[in-house]
């Protein structure tokens, strides 16, 4: 054990040296901005990267990539701001953000409550995007450099459909779908969309646009009718977005920290990276210091809660059966239904824990884990307060598990609903001839080969899968009529069948009971437990170094199956090397095909799915 244990302390010293050396860079840089004198007076600065995660991580920054950040944590760190007596002003950078349409709205709303405590919000860039755009609408000022650009051109969706792919490796989809708009399977059985898909997303890009529209027009002073006029006539260059009311300056960056310093004093600090504070603050100053912050980390003790807390859960990604594996490299990708469970009844037997939100920000997935998880909610209501507060997704088995819930937040960009199911499988012989492999099958049993990839359905076997189907979709319409009830403002036929919602169509139909965020969801969760002075947890904690580096551990309870047909897909030659090409020269796209082709792993486990319609790339 002192061998593995020293080994593991020497490589974490070579793994982290990049980082101590980063963190003094950037400590040497604020000291040359200040002048090296220290001061009360700060100015919080927030780079915002690439997408947030919903489920807060504890993973480590090897390898020179960066850490990566929740929205829970982004918010927190906001708030740490506006509550600090010592911060004047705040600087925010969305150079690199990678946000969905839920988070865009919560960070633009978080960045408008500064305006309540007096503290301006500066936000400067070289160009922005429609998303980003809209972000940084609630801020004080906005500032883009000379000869940047403005691209506040509107939204774009496109869903990408396989259907020809698989007909060139000899593949043949055979789905079955319950409700007409149900059309998850389309991008495996079709080259293009039905009339109800194209229905589907345009009230959805119709409902997300006014959204955005609505978001920019009240917080630049303009009419709706406006804000149309000028996205149908970007983009913009910088100094046409100061023409256009759109910004309020246009200046180069050493301008822009010129006149932060004379607006708050030339001695102010610029506190980089605000609050960005976890177990990888690392000493710098100290060997000692740095071997005792070795061995915390490799012997952690466990938190203790001393006050009253609301407990998180997060359902982030596929839901699935099992558990997920985690390495020092990030976790499986997927909401598991074991892990999920396990954390849920943690939640509702630990007395400490007053009442419980379920953050969900996922399309669905397997109708099984789906049904786990609202079993194990249910537990949690009758014993304490359950919120939901949806995030850019909670549709199919993400809206199902929200049926023993005592209240729903969506934002209003968030997707929603997605109430049916579909099933079916990939025919692979195809493909098997075109590498030379014949199979030949022997069978016992009229139903032996219903899941198997040699051929279609029978028609008896496609009647059972119907019926399977058929059982299925009427067990998740009953769990939302139970739980919505006289809220709905139709019967639940004209608002289940697959149908795609955003946030705000879904509370008029009374699938969601309010507006709001994950921050307006934690607050009424305390509400209803009566709570004053109260703590926020993560259930399950993050995993810390110890269990990074130990490797997960083994699980006894509904072991998840390994992927097989989609790993098949994705390594056949022609579509690795086609994945590859395109990755180059349009990644978005290609990463959209890679998450198509995974997303089959459910169906191949339990062929019945309660997943939303294929993935919209909406920029």
């Amino acid at each position: 054990m002192r061998n593995s244990l020293s080994k593991s302390i020497v490589t974490l010293c070579v793994l982290l040296a990049p980082q101590i050396a980063a963190a003094q860079i950037v400590e040497d840089a604020i000291r040359r901005f200040t002048g090296g004198e220290t001061t009360t007076r700060q100015i919080a600065y927030f780079n915002v990267k690439g997408p947030l995660t919903e489920t807060p991580t504890r993973i480590p920054p090897l390898f020179g990539s960066e850490r990566p950040e929740s929205l829970k944590g982004l918010l927190e760190r906001f708030k740490e701001a506006r509550l600090d007596t010592n911060i004047v002003a705040v600087v925010i950078d969305l150079q690199r953000a990678g946000l969905g349409l839920a988070q865009l709205q919560e960070i633009h709303e978080a960045l408008r409550k500064f305006a309540a405590v007096d503290k301006e919000v500066f936000i400067h860039a070289d160009t922005m995007t429609t998303g980003t755009y809209a972000v940084a609408t609630g801020a004080s000022q906005i500032s883009v450099v000379p000869t940047g650009d403005v691209w506040l051109v509107g939204l774009h969706g496109e869903t990408p459909y396989l259907r020809g792919l698989l007909d060139n490796i000899g593949c043949v989809p055979d789905f079955e779908h319950c409700g007409d708009f149900k059309t998850g399977p389309e991008p495996l059985t079709h080259k293009g969309p039905s009339d109800e898909s194209r229905k589907m997303t345009n009230w959805l890009l119709d409902g997300i646009y006014e959204d955005i529209v609505a978001l920019i027009a009240d917080s630049r002073g303009m009419s709706a009718a406006k804000v149309r006029e000028l996205i149908d006539h970007g983009p913009y260059s910088a100094e046409d977005a100061l023409k256009a009311g759109l910004i309020d300056a246009v200046q180069h960056r050493q301008d822009f920290i010129a006149g932060l310093k004379k607006r708050y004093g030339k001695h102010t600090e610029v506190v980089s990276d605000y609050g960005r504070r976890d177990e990888w603050d690392i000493p710098q100053d100290n060997f000692f210091a740095m071997f005792e912050f070795l061995m915390n980390m490799l012997n952690p003790t466990p938190k203790v809660y001393s006050k009253p807390s609301v407990a998180i859960v997060y359902v982030e990604g596929t839901i699935q059966t099992g558990t997920g594996e985690t390495t020092p490299f990030g976790s499986t990708p997927g909401a598991f239904s074991t892990t999920i469970r396990k954390a849920l009844d943690k939640a509702a037997d630990e007395r400490s824990v007053k009442a419980v939100v379920l953050r969900i920000d996922s399309p669905g997935g397997s109708a099984l884990a789906s049904e786990i998880i609202l079993d194990a909610t249910r537990r949690v209501a009758a014993k304490k307060p359950l919120i939901v507060s949806m995030g850019n997704v909670a549709a199919s088995g993400g809206y199902y598990v929200t049926c023993a819930s005592d209240t729903i937040f969506a934002d209003s960009g968030t997707i929603t609903a997605s109430i049916g199911v579909f099933g079916g499988k990939i025919v692979t012989t195809g493909m098997w001839n075109k590498l030379g492999i014949n199979w030949h099958a022997t069978q016992r049993g009229a139903m032996a080969g219903i899941l198997s990839s040699a051929a279609t359905f029978s028609d008896a076997e496609r009647d059972k899968i119907r019926h399977y189907m058929n059982n299925v979709y009427k067990t998740f319409k009953g769990h939302v009529t139970d739980a919505r009830g006289e809220h709905l403002a139709k019967p639940i036929d004209q608002i289940a069948g697959g149908r795609v919602f955003t946030g705000r169509q879904a509370l008029a139909l009374g699938l969601v009971d309010r507006l709001g965020g994950l921050d307006d969801a934690i607050k009424s969760a305390a509400k209803r437990a009566g709570l004053g002075d109260y703590e926020i947890r993560v259930i399950p904690e993050p995993p810390g170094i110890f269990e990074l580096l130990g490797g997960a551990k083994k699980n006894d309870e509904l072991a998840g199956a390994s992927n097989w047909v989609a790993p098949l897909l994705i390594h056949q030659p022609l579509v690795q090397s086609t994945l590859q090409a395109v990755a180059k020269v349009d990644p978005i796209r290609a990463n959209a095909i890679l998450r198509a082709l995974q997303g089959l792993d459910v169906l191949n486990r339990e062929n019945v799915a309660a997943i939303m319609p294929g993935e919209i790339l909406i920029r």
